[in-house]
């Protein structure tokens, strides 16, 4: 087992853990408060932070840190499907389904989604349902909501 690393960047819409390896991110998510971090982390978890960072700030759209996709194989397929969603635009879970060549997975994309652990790099806030509606987000609806405003208010922005 590899060892991991913590890092927290403090975001407008809360605390975000960043853990990660030497080589790879293993997850992103919203916190309510911070446990131990690590006294020195690896370069990959301090350029994820920079890189978090950045996207808050409405200069990054695209994140080219390495990431571990931890699940199965259905959740990966779906977790790459959802990175290939433009910055600033959204797509229902059926519109996964069909990319993924299973139009009737709606409710398991759903699933993946819930799955997620690497939040905003692996952009499950960009999955909406098919009548628009912004309907399930760990992190809770109203950050969601608030992804979604950021990225296309930033969008623009060069």
């Amino acid at each position: 087992m590899k060892m991991s690393f913590k890092a927290y960047y403090s975001s407008e819409i809360g605390l975000i853990e960043v853990k990660g390896t030497e080589e790879a991110i293993l997850s992103v998510n919203f916190v309510d408060d911070k446990s131990m971090g690590s006294p020195d982390v690896p370069p990959c978890v301090k350029e994820c932070v920079e890189q978090i960072d950045e996207y808050f700030k409405g200069k990054r759209k695209k994140f080219t840190i390495e990431i571990q996709l931890q699940g199965t194989d259905f959740q990966k397929k779906v977790w790459k499907q959802l990175m290939k969603i433009p910055y600033g635009e959204t797509v229902s879970y059926k519109d996964i389904a069909v990319s993924i060549g299973n139009k009737k997975a709606v409710r398991a994309v759903g699933g993946a989604n819930n799955k997620n652990k690497i939040a905003i790099i692996v952009p499950c806030h960009r999955v909406i349902g098919s009548d628009g509606d912004l309907v399930g987000f760990g992190g809770g609806l109203w950050r969601k909501e608030w992804l979604l405003r950021h990225e296309k208010v930033t969008a623009e922005i060069d």
